[in-house]
């Protein structure tokens, strides 16, 4: 793990391989860990970099003042390419992570060669309807310490659909679920990081994100798993026919985090994508 100060504050990141950079970017309540499988079986003559972005499982808190609403974050990715002097980036979004990634390829898309979608929020839906009682944290953010205590405490909590029960196929390692938790559990002030981010979540974002599409230059893969029950093909369907150099690929057998069910299929499309296809 490395750490950099950017003006939000610290972030860490993971950073594998050389060669042409590949910016993993996570969604809510998970830290780059998630792409690890993936970064392990990408080719050789890339360069991987996951940080934990400040959504409520990262490990070093914010600044007091800093600004992490779904378009902070995404003027966090710039600062952050920007620090490392990353060029011709592959950014590959999964989830909230992939609603961030829009915001960053229409509004901050100067060090941007390639995006890569894989299962997210996009057009009307952010977040998924199991998800919307997250607008509740924000408004009774009492419950924010009491929710992250219990998924903590009672492991069987993680499964139920409303957390963590509907992302993956195959039951998550415990020990993966526990890091991902014990932040928000443990941190105020890594819980307030969560509840900045969490009122920001809007389908406003991600409209306002699609009215842009049209100025999209960079190429864009939508990676996509027809059989998740949160984010439905329509939304696939619809990047595609609305991006201008958008393409798609289907990853079968897996929910939203492809990364953990299919980690040979990302790392198959991502790797490919980078070699066989031109940034502009």
């Amino acid at each position: 793990m490395h750490t950099i100060q950017l003006p939000q504050g610290p972030l860490h990141y993971r950073d594998q391989g050389q060669g042409k950079p590949i910016v993993f970017v996570h969604g809510l309540l998970v830290s780059g860990s998630l792409w690890q499988s993936v970064i392990d079986r990408m080719p050789e003559g890339v360069r991987c970099v996951a940080p934990d972005w400040p959504l409520g499982s990262h490990t070093a808190p914010m600044n007091d003042d800093a600004d992490l609403s779904p378009e902070g974050i995404a003027a966090m990715v710039a600062d952050f390419l920007e620090a490392l002097d990353l060029r011709d980036v592959t950014l590959v979004g999964n989830d909230s992570g992939g609603a961030i990634c829009q915001v960053v390829m229409t509004r901050h898309a100067d060090r941007v060669g390639r995006v890569v979608l894989t299962t997210c929020d996009a057009f009307d839906v952010f977040p998924p309807k199991l998800f919307a009682y997250l607008s509740l944290l924000v408004k009774m953010p009492f419950l924010v310490p009491v929710v992250a205590k219990l998924l903590a405490a009672v492991p069987p909590l993680r499964r139920l659909k409303t957390s963590y029960g509907l992302v993956s196929r195959m039951p998550i390692d415990d020990t993966l679920v526990d890091a991902w938790i014990a932040p928000s559990a443990n941190d105020p002030k890594i819980r307030r990081d969560l509840v900045k981010f969490i009122a920001g979540v809007s389908p406003r974002v991600t409209e306002e994100a699609a009215q842009r599409f049209g100025d999209v230059k960079v190429p864009v893969l939508v990676a996509w798993t027809p059989e998740d029950p949160s984010f439905p093909m329509r939304l696939a369907d619809k990047l595609v026919a609305t991006l201008p150099r958008a393409t798609l690929s289907t990853i079968d057998r897996s929910y939203v985090f492809s990364a953990l069910d299919r980690p040979d299929r990302v790392a198959e499309l991502v790797g490919s994508f980078v070699w066989d296809t031109p940034a502009m």
